[in-house]
């Protein structure tokens, strides 16, 4: 049987109240539409989310106490997390924090917060050094397609501005999307589309920061470290508190 969600309901609801709208002969409003449009947005996010979880139950299903205790035992270690070929933003000589963010494409979560971490990015490009990891999950057919469409980007030194570009357009990706993006940020579109190619070695250099992301304990996106140490919530004022302890 299937249950609707308290969202899905909403968004029922929503939509008898416009349907009313025009039956009384009127046009359904701006504003309804607006609420529905957000309301189905919001169901989708939360469904997201709810694979997600999934995923994390599903690898956490068979875990054995002695599982347990490491994973335990992990959430406090400091990691040494190699930059490898990953795209590097702001100070990557004598940075006070480098943050490491495990992310794709796919993920609305990761898509909402990626204005936030540009914002701390633009703001601390002289304090903290960035450091981009692809995560690519096995429920969202497209993050991979688009990490390698990324990666042909930061060919032509254009990562950052194809990354943030490309975040908001989480629920519509695919060829069409990427080209056009590529348009936007001024790539060459024939070298690009050469170099997004889902071959042996891209998918090589993907897979890399995936197993990486498994060694330090990522089970979901986004996943931020800070210093080698993942961060089980992560947010500005984290940030700034570790700005200012730093000094």
């Amino acid at each position: 049987m299937k249950r609707f969600s308290i969202a899905a309901a909403a968004i029922l609801a929503a939509g008898l109240v416009a349907c009313n709208q025009a039956s009384a002969g009127g046009a359904v409003s701006n504003n309804a539409a607006a609420r529905i449009d957000a309301l189905e947005k919001k169901v989708a996010e939360m469904e997201a989310s709810m694979e997600a979880v999934g995923y994390i139950l599903e690898k956490r299903a068979g875990m054995s106490i002695e599982d347990a205790k490491k994973e335990m035992e992990e959430a406090n270690k400091v990691w040494d997390i190699p930059v490898d070929e990953s795209p590097v933003f702001g100070n990557t000589t004598n940075p006070k924090l480098t943050i490491v963010e495990f992310t794709e494409f796919q993920c609305p979560y990761c898509s909402r917060i990626a204005p936030t971490v540009k914002e701390l990015m633009d703001k601390h490009a002289d304090e903290i050094k960035f450091v981009y990891k692809n995560f690519p999950l096995s429920f969202h057919p497209n993050a991979k397609p688009a990490a390698a469409a990324a990666i042909a980007a930061q060919k032509q030194g254009k990562f950052w501005e194809y990354r943030y570009a490309l975040a908001p357009h989480s629920r519509e990706l695919g060829d069409s999307i990427y080209v056009a993006v590529a348009k936007e940020v001024g790539l060459d579109i024939d070298q690009f589309n050469k170099d997004r190619v889902l071959d042996d070695a891209m998918n090589a250099r993907i897979d890399k920061d995936f197993n990486l992301g498994a060694k330090v304990g990522v089970q979901g996106t986004p996943n931020f470290y800070i210093n080698g140490k993942r961060q089980d919530r992560f947010s500005p004022d984290l940030v700034e508190k570790l700005l200012k302890e730093a000094k």
